[in-house]
């Protein structure tokens, strides 16, 4: 059912994915091509917020923040294993692994691992707590004026 705070944690974690996609960025090698990336971060980000803290929120700002960093990180944990596997994707069609769909499903977690050690960059890492905590606390703050 459709309240003020998921769409206010919706509209927040957004603008969070949004900004962290862009901190991720300036991490990946020079010549990258991006295309949408931002856009399909903040459409995911806005999933998160309304499906995990637009469903947590009205417990108390403790747990609001905590619930607020649930969501950043099941945000970080889906885009990164979506992006990963439209990379190994790409790579795949392009023959990198051959007839070889193991090596193919491997890569997933090998471009896992390389990706997500650039997230731990201090400016992708601090917008995303940022985002989950300001996230967390706004959508509390709603929760409890509009019922």
């Amino acid at each position: 059912m459709p309240t003020a705070a998921k769409l206010v944690a919706a509209l927040l974690f957004a603008a969070m994915g949004y900004l962290v996609a862009e901190a991720f960025k300036p991490t990946m090698p020079e010549g990258t091509r991006f295309g949408y990336f931002s856009l399909i971060c903040a459409a995911l980000g806005l999933a998160c917020g309304w499906q995990v803290m637009g469903k947590l929120a009205g417990r108390g700002y403790g747990a609001a923040i905590t619930s607020g960093i649930q969501t950043a990180a099941t945000f970080a944990a889906f885009a990164l294993l979506g992006f990963c596997i439209y990379l190994m994707i790409t790579r795949a069609l392009d023959h990198r692994y051959g007839h070889d769909v193991v090596k193919a499903l491997l890569a997933v977690f090998a471009l896992m691992l390389e990706n997500g050690a650039r997230m731990l960059a201090p400016p992708v890492l601090g917008t995303l707590l940022a985002g989950a905590v300001v996230g967390g606390v706004a959508t509390e703050w709603v929760a409890k004026r509009w019922r």
